[in-house]
């Protein structure tokens, strides 16, 4: 197994109040993309080898790679872009989700996206590609339950 830093919280919902917090801290749009940016160089690093067309997330518009790990008790996903925003999108998906039981992925709805103002900034075709990803880390969690 690869080693992540993920989870940094205790739960999912702890995570997502405070991506919630320190989204409320950047008073406009520009900062808090750079903020995203910033987020995005901090994923763990992504092995080339996995770089691969079967670890390719369909749907984004940019590359996406990901790839999931372990069982019921503990997913844990990696995953890269090589866009620096969805890099960030895909940090606070993995901030959220990676690391913690199926049960507890599948319990948790993907509140931060509102609660940031995501959903009414990121472009369509970032729109649909963090959908992707949300929809991957259910779907991996939902067959390994």
């Amino acid at each position: 197994m690869t080693p992540t830093p993920f989870p940094l919280e205790p739960t999912a919902a702890q995570a997502q109040a405070a991506i919630a917090e320190e989204f409320s801290f950047f008073g406009d749009w520009s900062e808090r993309y750079q903020y995203l940016i910033d987020l995005g160089r901090k994923l763990p690093p992504f092995p080339e080898q996995w770089k691969t067309e079967e670890h390719r997330l369909l749907g984004c518009q940019s590359m996406v790679w990901i790839v999931p790990e372990g069982d019921a008790q503990r997913l844990d996903f990696h995953a890269v872009s090589d866009s620096a925003i969805v890099s960030g999108l895909i940090y606070l998906a993995l901030r959220v989700y990676s690391g913690r039981p199926a049960s507890e992925i599948l319990a948790t709805e993907p509140d931060y996206v509102a609660a940031t103002g995501l959903a009414r900034h990121l472009s369509p075709t970032r729109s649909n590609g963090h959908a992707a990803l949300l929809a991957f880390i259910r779907d991996t969690a939902r067959a390994r339950q």
